[in-house]
């Protein structure tokens, strides 16, 4: 059975510029490791609008970036500096500490309506917390596709349905791209005990009942239900096993609120670097105004 069916919300990320916020979520803050889920666009401005993110600190936690259309640059405080395309995985792991910003360097694409990314966070565990922090870009040749009649799928991540993906992760996890032609019929991952389908595009029906774009089902341990699409539907699939509870305050995710309050010091101190190719702004620490870590967070940033 749907163990509950979260709509989005509106997100502000920077002026301008809204996304549809999934996770967290009062009622279910986590789908296995993944504790934060936003799509955005697609996005259509005039080429003069500024949709950039500024500088922006992490910890434990790994953000994945990926692209249904359209182009943004990726720098890190490692060095790293990325173009992201379509298709391809983006995984950058935070551990004790990163910076990185986003930037739409093509406006041409922001007004064509050009942009659509979806970005999630998985939580570390425990153990890996603590972890010097790194980025790996896998282009999509290197990820597992599957078709059949009606379907196309892409595995980002994990494994599911038998394919094994070589994107390095930190616990069972398994995260997917399905394109689903009318009438369609799929099922969902086995294996994992948590298990998500968001709809971007389209619609399906799940035991006889319509379900429109921008929800996310979450079901049940042990429920395998067949999934129709009502039209030609785009599907993210996500889940894996649950690692613990989460503090989340801003972009720093924990299991320890003392970590929380850490990161918070060593972002105003400027202990997390900036990145070197983009440290003339940064996002400033937001103010706290007594919201516990752990409750909804203020404006997150991927």
């Amino acid at each position: 059975m749907l163990d509950i069916v979260i709509d989005t919300r509106q997100a502000v990320i920077t002026p301008g510029f809204s996304v549809k916020r999934i996770l967290p979520f009062q009622l279910r803050r986590m789908v296995g490791p993944f504790i934060f889920m936003d799509h955005a666009g697609p996005v259509s401005v005039p080429a003069t609008t500024n949709l950039d993110v500024m500088p922006h600190p992490h910890i434990g936690l790994s953000t994945v970036s990926y692209l249904l259309d359209g182009n943004v640059t990726h720098r890190d405080s490692l060095g790293v500096e990325q173009l992201i395309k379509p298709g391809e995985v983006n995984w950058m792991t935070a551990g004790k500490g990163i910076s990185h910003s986003e930037r739409f360097e093509d406006p041409n694409i922001l007004s064509a309506g050009g942009l659509e990314m979806i970005q999630t966070w998985v939580a570390l565990p425990e153990k890996d917390e603590e972890s010097d922090p790194d980025f790996k870009n896998y282009a999509a040749d290197e990820l597992p596709i599957f078709t059949d009649k009606g379907v196309w799928m892409r595995l980002i991540a994990g494994d599911a349905y038998g394919l094994k993906s070589e994107v390095k992760t930190s616990s069972p996890l398994f995260y997917l791209h399905v394109e689903l032609e009318t009438e369609a019929r799929f099922g969902i991952p086995t294996g994992h005990s948590e298990r998500g389908v968001y709809i971007v595009k389209g619609s399906l029906e799940v035991n006889g009942v319509s379900y429109p774009a921008g929800k996310l089902l979450v079901f049940s341990k042990g429920v395998d239900p067949l999934i129709i699409a009502k039209e030609k539907t785009t599907l993210m699939m996500l889940g894996g096993e649950h690692l613990g509870d989460r503090y989340i305050w801003w972009n720093f995710v924990s299991s320890r609120k003392e970590r929380i309050e850490q990161a918070k010091e060593d972002w105003k101190q400027g202990r997390i670097l900036l990145p070197p190719s983009d440290n003339q702004e940064f996002v400033p620490l937001p103010e706290d105004k007594s919201k516990p870590a752990g409750g909804p967070e203020p404006g997150a940033l991927s």
